[in-house]
């Protein structure tokens, strides 16, 4: 610095402040200032983003800095007492909207977002464009009981089965036992099922009886969600598939005692067939109007008289109405077959099982709009075994042997929309896949069991003109 003499008492005067930017500076003055504008919009984005972390520190803070940390620990207790004493009278909703939604808002930001990128780059869901990479965006997480449902949106190209495929290693990636991928009402989007514990792993009670039964919404047993899973009867047949100890005959069970009320008082009949010489039904028998189980001749014309009562109905109703309406007078028909491949394949009377087939083709075909309904089982759900599959718009997949066979039965693609039946182990009979209206995905679910004691106080109670 220059020295200035100056004399004492003397005022020194100044000048303007002259400040001199070189020009070749500036585009770096105004770059840094893009940046500083971006940063604090990011800044007020995030913060808005994450409300429900910034808007409790920033009250916690002006509180303590306004009126002390006594009045701040006051103000946290008395959030404490309430949030406890909601619990303590309601736990329903508690759970509902209080818990399990700060349970998603920590998932969301300390499972899923943290490690999200990586996650989707080594699962192969990560698209490339001219060197930039394109990450899928993750959209919300809501949390129950049971799991997560993580929101996704797709990138320009996916589809909802590329997430099915990855969705195995999407629950290894994130720490969690299973995965599934589901679409929305939103064909840019997909919902991810991240499993934190298993409904079905508990075997399922018996379900209440109806008084009388709702046969568009039979209550059969519990979905993968936790909530109950319900049978639409009218206008459907149902095709039961899977290996020996699988379940089926838990089903087939559900279903009867579901159809109990409607037994009892007339309103449904139930006309069965056991191949196995009534070994799985007999004990079920006083619910059965037919019940037959002697040789498949026998069997064949049963089968024979059903149609001939579908045909007289149909008959009747031509013109008055498009769909059967259960009463008294003319009840449901359900015709139930324990083992479907006894009849259809592996009989060496050509005659008898061509008689069988053309019954069973008949009631398939023609018997849903009049009030017939078939309900079958088997094992082997091949096509040589089952030429009339098709003809089953219901159908259920329990454990399988084979990873092919989920296809044969619920549908191509099944498999890799998250059908894995080959998969479900031994101990857990009773669970399976199924595929609902509207779902392109199947949906798992475990059916209620009801031993020899329930089955027996279910016949005796509920027996045709019980009273009931």
């Amino acid at each position: 610095m220059p020295l200035i003499n100056v004399i004492p008492g003397e005022k020194i005067p100044t000048a303007p402040l002259n400040t001199r930017l070189p020009v070749w500076r500036i585009p770096g003055w105004l770059l840094a200032l893009v940046w500083l504008a971006r940063g604090i919009f990011r800044t007020v984005v995030l913060a808005i983003r994450y409300w429900w972390i910034t808007a409790p520190v920033a009250a916690s803070w002006w509180t303590a800095d306004t009126h002390g940390w006594p009045v701040l620990l006051a103000v946290v207790l008395g959030l404490v007492a309430i949030g406890l004493t909601w619990w303590r009278l309601h736990p329903t909703s508690w759970l509902r909207f209080g818990w399990y939604p700060a349970v998603a808002q920590i998932r969301r930001l300390w499972v899923y977002r943290r490690s999200w990128t990586a996650a989707m780059t080594a699962c192969g869901l990560v698209g490339v464009h001219s060197g930039d990479r394109w990450v899928p965006r993750l959209l919300g997480v809501r949390s129950n009981r049971w799991g997560d449902r993580v929101t996704v949106r797709l990138l320009p190209g996916q589809h909802p089965d590329d997430w099915a495929k990855a969705a195995p290693r999407l629950a290894y990636t994130f720490r969690l036992r299973e995965a599934r991928a589901a679409t929305t009402d939103r064909a840019d989007r997909v919902v991810l099922h991240f499993a934190r514990r298993d409904p079905l792993a508990r075997t399922v009670q018996p379900l209440p009886i109806p008084a009388s039964p709702d046969l568009s919404n039979l209550n059969l047993g519990v979905r993968e969600d936790g909530t109950a899973y319900s049978l639409r009867l009218t206008g459907s047949h149902v095709l039961i598939a899977g290996a020996t100890n699988s379940g089926k005959g838990s089903v087939i069970w559900s279903v009867l005692r579901s159809l109990a009320g409607g037994i009892a008082s007339g309103l449904v009949e139930v006309w069965a067939f056991d191949p196995k010489g009534g070994m799985e039904l007999a004990a079920g028998a006083p619910l059965f109007t037919r019940f037959a189980y002697e040789d498949p001749d026998s069997m064949a014309g049963v089968l024979e008289e059903a149609v001939k009562r579908m045909r007289h109905r149909a008959n009747r109703l031509r013109g008055v109405t498009r769909q059967h309406t259960p009463t008294v007078n003319d009840p449901l028909i359900v015709v139930i077959v324990d083992e479907l491949a006894a009849l259809t394949a592996y009989l060496t009377d050509r005659k008898v099982r061509d008689r069988i087939r053309e019954s069973l083709g008949l009631l398939l075909s023609q018997g849903r709009a009049v009030g017939v309904h078939v309900i079958a089982a088997l094992q082997d759900p091949r096509k040589d075994v089952l030429p009339f599959r098709d003809l089953f718009p219901t159908r259920i997949a329990l454990r399988m042997t084979e990873p092919e066979q989920a296809d044969m039965v619920l549908g191509d693609g099944a498999r890799d929309r998250g059908a894995l039946c080959d998969l479900i182990p031994e101990t857990s009979p009773g669970v399976g896949y199924v595929v609902l209206d509207g779902v392109r995905e199947p949906v798992r679910v475990r059916f209620s069991y009801l031993d020899d004691h329930d089955v027996t106080d279910l016949a005796t109670t509920y027996e045709p003109g019980g009273g009931l």
